[in-house]
């Protein structure tokens, strides 16, 4: 317990003196509630404790250290730990070390990906100081969490798992792990928030945050609420600041621990189209508010969206009947439908309302998902040429017509609107362009102020198609 917690529990519950009119107030005695505190915390502690374990890997002979995804760890855990614990050596005797907790008495242990990516030997140990060698069941680095199962004689001591959507800011949290090799180390502290996504650890994101003390090594370890139960696996944390710590909600980790154990894999529900957040200079050009649905920046070609109607400046709103915020928000509906499922939806096409239906498609084994950042708040300092066939076979491009800026004046609307060389003009203001005179005739018509998409076609990255926001410059 924190001291300033104490002080202000005593003040709260100090016995006050009668007053001079009306009934007797009862007294409470502000010891016997820190007393039943005390007694609630050490209760979860005691109940929990033998099934959360220290799990050691031994990583393979020449792994990488991870690329993108280490680097992203490394940001939260800070340069220093992750450098001796988690970076991949090519020595034997390298070993990274995390938390894990056990979820089921014949031996099935949920931790995290990052603990034990690349691993060639993992080991975990019990609380009676037992040393298990650990296989590995399956993970899903897409939501950073991972299923390993151990071999004993006797039943384990198993976690209750909990139910995270009925989480509330402000509700104590407990968590236990093994910080910096600190076994099985307690801490108190609140829900601060739930459903954080943008954090940049995972595909899918619906994080829980809380000020319980998490550190390097808790990683995989669980969150617990006061009736003992696993409400969360511990993350990561941010290294420059203090009481900031993520821990992925139980509900998405059953569901994933559940695919896992049953194929060795996840499958998850796929639509095959590129989106981008709605932001305030888009949300005008398309008839919503602000974070009012997802844009779609591209469709596939043969994936379920096209097969169902779906097109590139659709606004989806409306999916399976539940409102559309956010590109996290569609990512993890899609994600959870099983394919195969119908889903209606509800787009913005030219401003009015559009009602489709999509048979859910499974999401292809190495299928990035594809988001759009939202580029360009001000939008011309620019020069184009028609794109021919010769010169997008040269540039390699996927795409055979549309308008090719050659060049972007240095501080000029194009570049503020987030245009670059290479990039082929496909659309603007929701008209196709297929030459230079089309572009100059199309931003001829604009009025100082207008703002319009431009929808245009990006070779970098592999190649893809989104909405930039345009505005001619002046006063209206």
């Amino acid at each position: 317990m924190k001291t300033h917690a104490l002080m202000v529990l005593a003040v709260l519950f100090w016995p006050l003196p009668a007053l001079a009119q009306g009934p007797a107030q009862p007294v409470i005695d502000p010891h016997a509630v820190l007393r039943a505190m005390e007694s609630a915390f050490t209760a979860v502690a005691d109940r929990v404790m033998p099934s959360v374990v220290n799990v050691s890997t031994v990583p393979k002979r020449g792994a990488a250290s991870g690329g993108e995804e280490s680097e992203r760890f490394k940001e939260f855990f800070g340069e220093e730990f992750y450098e001796r614990y988690f970076r991949r050596r090519p020595r034997e005797d390298t070993r990274a070390s995390g938390s894990g907790v056990i979820v089921d008495p014949t031996g099935y242990i949920l931790t995290n990906n990052h603990v034990i990516e690349n691993a060639q030997e993992i080991t975990v140990r019990l609380s009676d100081a037992r040393k298990l060698t650990a296989t590995l069941v399956g993970s899903d680095p897409k939501t950073d969490l991972a299923v390993l199962k151990v071999t004993s004689p006797t039943p384990l001591a198993a976690a209750d798992l909990g139910d995270s959507e009925t989480l509330r800011v402000g509700q104590w949290a407990i968590a236990i792990g093994n910080p910096f090799g600190l076994d099985r180390t307690v801490t108190v502290g609140i829900i601060s928030a739930t459903a954080r996504t943008r954090v940049g650890l995972a595909t899918y994101e619906n994080f829980i945050q809380t000020d319980a003390s998490i550190n390097p090594g808790n990683s995989g370890g669980p969150l617990l609420n006061l009736d003992g139960r696993v409400i969360g696996v511990n993350t990561a944390i941010v290294a420059s600041g203090q009481g900031i710590g993520f821990s992925i909600p139980i509900n998405m980790a059953k569901e994933v621990m559940r695919q896992l154990i049953a194929r060795g894999r996840v499958v998850r529900g796929w639509l095959g189209i590129v989106i981008q957040d709605v932001n305030d200079d888009l949300a005008q050009s398309f008839g919503v508010r602000e974070k009012e649905g997802v844009i779609v920046a591209d469709v596939m070609r043969a994936g379920p969206a096209e097969a169902a109607g779906l097109r590139a400046g659709d606004v989806i709103v409306e999916f399976g009947e539940s409102a559309i915020k956010e590109v996290p928000d569609l990512q993890r509906r899609v994600a959870a439908i099983p394919p195969g499922t119908v889903v209606p939806m509800k787009v913005i096409r030219d401003h009015a309302a559009v009602g489709l239906k999509v048979a859910i498609g499974e999401m292809p084994t190495e299928e990035r998902v594809a988001v759009v950042p939202a580029q360009g708040d001000q939008a011309w300092g620019l020069t184009v040429e028609a794109l021919t066939t010769e010169i997008a076979r040269r540039l390699n491009l996927s795409v055979a017509s549309g308008v090719l800026v050659t060049d972007v004046v240095t501080g000029g609307p194009a570049e503020r609107a987030g245009l670059r060389r290479g990039d082929v003009l496909l659309e603007i203001n929701r008209r196709p362009v297929a030459d230079a005179a089309a572009v100059w005739r199309v931003l001829a018509e604009l009025k100082p102020g207008d703002v319009v998409p431009v929808y245009v076609h990006r070779a970098a990255g592999g190649g893809r198609n989104e909405y930039l926001v345009l505005e001619r410059p002046g006063r209206p």
